[in-house]
């Protein structure tokens, strides 16, 4: 298998408040993960590669459900279900997907700049936008790492 190394793009380096911090981190990662499964090929984007069924395009697809459900209010009954995809779901749809996603919680986050401001959850308990920020930073950091891994097993690429 050829090994492909992507150019490392060091963390970034935001603004100094708080909120800056917090948003550049999760932009950072956003991107990272969304690049490991951008152009990767099929059906190895698909395929499990670990015991427990976990793929590339599969860990996008929970991603985009948890920002959905995160930052839009989107209600999910069954978190496993959001690691699998369709046979008509293809990598540029996913990615795609994605990133429209990413930029809706965006312009959700960018209606909020109070940290410690509920997040809109009619008839829920609400996290605060930093508890949100954070907790989003840590999953997909962690599915990230996923992704690392399971990219270079699909086809030797690394790097973030």
């Amino acid at each position: 298998m050829p090994r492909s190394a992507r150019q490392d793009t060091p963390p970034p380096r935001t603004g100094a408040s708080e909120a800056e911090v917090l948003r550049g981190f999760l932009d950072y990662l956003r991107t990272s993960i969304a690049a490991k499964v951008e152009g990767a090929p099929e059906p190895a984007v698909r395929t499990a590669a670990v015991p427990s069924g976990t793929n590339l395009l599969g860990l996008l697809h929970h991603l985009t459900a948890v920002e959905r459900a995160m930052f839009l209010g989107e209600q999910v009954t069954d978190w496993q279900a959001t690691f699998h995809t369709g046979p008509e779901d293809t990598v540029d749809s996913v990615v795609a997907g994605y990133r429209a996603t990413v930029a809706a919680a965006n312009r959700a986050l960018d209606a909020l700049p109070d940290l410690g401001a509920p997040l809109p959850r009619p008839g829920r308990p609400a996290p605060t936008v930093r508890w949100a920020l954070t907790h989003m930073i840590e999953e997909t950091g962690r599915h990230a790492g996923h992704a690392d891994i399971l990219r270079e097993l699909v086809d030797g690429s690394t790097g973030r």
